[in-house]
């Protein structure tokens, strides 16, 4: 397979997590789907295969200066396992929210630009869901 059609196949098995976590964060299979990182984990496995096929054929990755990381991503191997990584790492954040949701219980209208945030800006989500959160750890310790 292309490097373009792993990438399009790592967004479409991404998609419909992020639409579950979106619109039905309670449903059984979206649970099971949470509970085992079943989406994340198979994107990492992809990512592996790349990390590995890098460090095989190129060597170690040094990720010390900006010019050799600005380097390391004009190769198409390496951006596909850089957009996987991203994919891989702000789903688990996505099924983060949700499940600490479960603890805030802020409406799912609220937590939808938190997700939709992660899933676009990653740590913009992240900290949109933080500040959510720590106005309504504070309006439980008024109440």
């Amino acid at each position: 397979m292309t490097t373009s059609e792993i990438f399009s196949i790592a967004n479409f098995i991404a998609m419909p997590m992020w639409i579950l976590l979106l619109f039905v964060p309670k449903w059984k299979v979206t649970r099971f789907l949470i509970d085992y990182k079943i989406i994340p984990i198979l994107l990492s496995l992809v990512y592996a295969v790349y990390v590995i096929q890098y460090l095989v054929t190129e060597g170690m990755m040094d990720f010390g200066r900006l010019n050799s990381v600005m380097e390391l991503f004009t190769k198409e191997n390496a951006v596909l396992a850089g957009w996987v990584h991203y994919l891989a790492f702000d789903l688990l954040v996505g099924m983060w929210i949700v499940n600490q949701n479960k603890k805030y219980n802020i409406h799912q209208l609220l937590i939808a630009p938190c997700l939709l945030g992660t899933f676009m800006f990653g740590p913009i989500g992240f900290l949109l869901f933080m500040i959510m959160k720590s106005f309504k750890k504070t309006e439980n310790e008024i109440s």
